[in-house]
């Protein structure tokens, strides 16, 4: 059956299409010289409409695009459109129960998905996600029509839904299926620790995704929730002992979490061995090249290291005029040291001075790892060129390094991470770890990052749960990089992050102020950090550093034989001589100090911070990197001071109960009148 345009009306619309022709499933409009076929599948809509004179057919199809044909005798057009219609309709009719079919199985597919015992990850969305869009692209009806048949309409809703808002639906089952599991394990939620765990920390230690971050503020009970993890992935069998991998940045924090293990997990958890990363590192190696290498002496004593290192420098300045000279400039020009005229590098104090900077520049370069010319190509351009004069004089040190690691047959820490690195790289070690867990993640270096993302690649089924605080990240002075949490999933793969939201530290008004501080950088990740117990006004307090006697004495007073009293600085030398006498002064007086860096992971139920000065031996410290760091270490925040006041953060919440900071009347610390418009009251005595 056809419909043509009349000859008039043909000359009238002066239109490409005069003719339209039924077929099988499917209409044919044609012209003198166009010709388009119309398949029942790409068809949206069929109108007939009445002009002036003559009929006109529309045809609808996807994205926007409309055929008409116009000119027709419009009780003809009518006559067809009827029929063409009815053709189409019952066409449909059956499509619509093909289409049904084919969504039912697409539903089914996505409720066995969800009806699943288990985290589902956002990494099987997207696969989910293609089986929609496939399903969807093999169908005999347009998408667009599906919500005109009864059989079609809620199925093709319930796909929808999942295609358009899948991480919204994926975030609401998950959250269904934790509640679940928090009630269903709540036995060993509650008894896993030697404290009930909370609610954030429990979500956190079922959530199951690929690269998880697990922010934990300051006695917030990260350990809780590693250990916990470990006993979860056991109970839930997802993993067996020797597929789960702890790693601690230092060996005291690796053998604490082995302890706690041990004691917590009671026998299930033989096989589960917290590392550090050089311990890893050293077990990649034995396994996959079968040798046992020795770290060097140079690592593990200082006096033989510095000896090297002053030697080397001596022979360099004493050989060479042009590298005598060179350094003469380094270290006048940047460092501004007075050097004597003449041959100034046999000066004693000024080598044993210098012997701890090259000992640090030499560590930057050797965690690098790479070429000079890789080391000088990563700096930053407004540096690059004086870095690179830097790099030169520094490398027969670095020479010197190698050839003393060669001919003691030994590597040092940085060679060992980069030989499993490379070991992980070229397959000759295949990782069996399923599930690894890190804590302390915010002092995460580039280099170590390299090594979990080689044991990933290595098996791609392979978690990351990382425990850490970018609050607490100060370590970048020896190579730590913020951004590698503050920006993790883009380092680590989609997955997400739990934030553990109760402090069992200190108390609501420490926690005030301490939040509100050190999120005035807008570089830190915005978290709640709710205290359990209250404080008041004078929970922390600013006071003269004159007065540190008078508040030893008051706290002599009250503090009980059990509490302890913590005095914190930026610097070793910062020690008051006061605390010489205090054994016979304050007997029962349980006082300890140390720097602000060692407190980390300590506590106490009184804190003193001392040394909020301005100046030399300032806190926050002026910023006193040399080119080297520049070139070699993690770009800094663009925010004044933030890694300091970061260090002040981690000081604060050191405290139980209440915390003092020691302010000089003469140059007060920038940091003081911060403090003042947060509210933290002056005063004048203890």
């Amino acid at each position: 059956m056809e419909l043509k345009s009349t000859s008039l009306g043909k000359h009238l619309a002066q239109h490409p299409y005069n003719r339209v022709r039924l077929l099988t499933a499917g209409v044919e409009v044609s012209g003198e010289k166009h010709e388009y076929l119309i398949p029942f599948n790409q068809l949206l809509a069929i109108a007939c409409k009445r002009g002036l004179v003559w009929g006109e057919l529309e045809f609808t199809l996807p994205e926007n695009k409309v055929v008409r044909l116009h000119g027709t005798e419009w009780q003809e057009t009518q006559r067809f459109y009827h029929y063409l219609q009815k053709a189409w309709q019952g066409w449909s009719a059956e499509m619509s129960d093909v289409s049904a079919g084919a969504l039912q199985q697409a539903v089914d597919n996505v409720q066995r998905f969800e009806q699943q015992d288990r985290w589902l990850k956002r990494s099987e969305l997207s696969d989910l996600a293609g089986t929609i869009s496939k399903t969807f692209a093999a169908l005999p009806l347009p998408v667009e029509r599906l919500e005109e048949f009864d059989n079609c309409r809620e199925l093709y809703r319930f796909c929808q839904q999942w295609l358009r808002d899948g991480e919204k639906q994926l975030a609401t089952r998950n959250a269904q299926w934790t509640e679940r599991m928090l009630v269903q394990y709540a036995s060993f939620f509650n008894t896993v620790e030697t404290s009930p765990l909370n609610p954030s920390q429990a979500r956190s230690v079922v959530n199951g995704e690929d690269a998880l971050l697990v922010l934990a503020g300051a006695g917030s009970g990260k350990t809780s929730v590693l250990v916990a993890r470990a006993g979860w992935l056991l109970m839930r069998k997802l993993a067996t002992p020797q597929q789960i991998l702890l790693l601690a940045f230092g060996r005291q924090a690796a053998q604490e979490m082995n302890e706690r293990i041990e004691s917590r997990l009671q026998g299930n958890a033989d096989g589960i061995e917290a590392r550090t990363f050089h311990s890893l590192a050293l077990h990649i190696i034995q396994q996959g090249s079968n040798k046992a290498p020795a770290i060097s002496k140079l690592e593990t004593d200082s006096s033989h290291r510095r000896e090297l290192l002053i030697a080397t420098w001596r022979q360099q300045c004493s050989e060479k005029k042009a590298q005598a000279n060179g350094w003469r400039q380094w270290l006048r020009d940047e460092l501004e040291w007075e050097l004597a005229e003449g041959d100034y590098w046999q000066n004693d104090r000024l080598a044993q001075r210098l012997s701890s900077r090259l000992e640090r520049w030499l560590g930057l370069m050797r965690m690098h790892g790479g070429a000079q010319a890789a080391m000088i190509e990563s700096a930053p351009e407004e540096v690059r060129d004086l870095f690179s004069k830097r790099v030169k004089l520094m490398a027969p040190l670095l020479k010197a390094w190698k050839s003393a690691l060669k001919e003691e047959g030994a590597v040092d820490f940085s060679g060992l991470i980069h030989q499993a690195v490379n070991i992980l790289e070229k397959g000759r070690f295949i990782s069996p770890w399923k599930h690894i867990l890190v804590d302390e993640f915010q002092d995460i270096s580039p280099q170590r990052a390299a090594l979990l993302a080689a044991l990933r690649r290595q098996n791609k089924q392979t978690t990351l749960f990382a425990v850490g605080d970018d609050w607490q990240a100060i370590y970048r002075f020896s190579g730590a990089e913020m951004t590698l949490t503050t920006a993790f999933h883009h380092h680590f793969g989609e997955g997400d992050r739990c934030v553990l939201d109760t402090t069992y530290r200190f108390n609501d008004r420490i926690g005030e102020i301490a939040n509100q501080f050190v999120q005035q950088n807008p570089h830190q990740l915005a978290k709640p950090l709710n205290s359990l117990s209250k404080g008041n006004k004078k929970s922390i307090s600013l006071l003269p550093e004159a007065q540190l006697e008078a508040l030893l004495n008051k706290i002599s007073g009250y503090a009980g034989p059990e509490e302890r009293v913590l005095l914190l600085a930026r610097y070793h030398h910062l020690r008051p001589e006061l605390l010489e006498k205090a054994h016979t002064r304050w007997p029962k007086l349980h006082i300890d100090f140390m720097t602000i860096h060692a407190s980390k992971g300590q506590q106490a139920d009184y804190v003193i911070i001392l040394g909020l000065q301005d100046g030399k031996d300032g806190f926050p410290a002026a910023a006193r990197e040399s080119v080297m760091e520049q070139g070699l270490l993690p770009q800094p925040e663009d925010f004044p001071d933030a890694e300091e006041r970061r260090l002040a953060y981690v000081a604060i919440t050191r405290a139980k109960q209440q915390v003092w900071l020691l302010f000089s009347a003469e140059q007060p610390s920038v940091f003081v009148e911060q403090f003042k418009r947060l509210g933290v009251p002056l005063l004048r005595k203890p």
